[in-house]
């Protein structure tokens, strides 16, 4: 059985819908949760390279003061983009450091969020075998969305 093909630009709605509700230093929460859920797929194939995990560190510095410096964020989130590039072909690790580096945009512009969580959902693909694929992905969105809507309660 083959595996289906994954597209970043299926998004679902409801997230978008609920990433528009929230503010900014939510959405980011839900962004570095939904990249940490991945993250392991990075640190175990190179446990030497923190790149992903410190872009990672750089969002909750963020979440926790609200204070950032751009340079900072750009160049945690273009460091794990690096360190995605450096993987080579497409791979679970690859895909959880491309989401460590959204998830740290968010700080900057909150859609980069909506990406982390795609690319978490990508790397969950290709993590797992053809007939399991569909299943894992919409047990992960199912939890992304209802991350999204607890952090949309505890907003009110």
């Amino acid at each position: 059985m083959k595996k289906p093909k994954f597209s970043l630009a299926d998004l679902d709605e409801t997230v978008v819908s609920l990433v528009d509700g929230l503010d900014k230093r939510g959405v980011a929460v839900w962004a570095k949760a939904c990249a940490e859920r991945v993250l392991n797929f990075y640190e175990e194939a190179y446990p030497e390279d923190p790149r992903p995990r410190r872009a990672l560190e750089k969002l909750q510095a963020w979440i926790n003061t609200g204070e950032f410096r751009m340079s900072e964020i750009r160049a945690a989130s273009l460091a794990a983009h690096a360190a995605a590039r450096e993987v080579g072909e497409d791979s679970p690790a690859r895909s959880a450091a491309r989401a460590a580096g959204q998830a740290v945009a968010t700080a900057h512009v909150k859609t980069h969020a909506i990406a982390a969580a795609n690319y978490a959902l990508q790397a969950i693909h290709r993590a797992s075998d053809a007939q399991d694929a569909e299943e894992f992905i919409a047990r992960e969105q199912e939890w992304q969305i209802q991350y999204l809507r607890k952090l949309g309660s505890d907003e009110q």
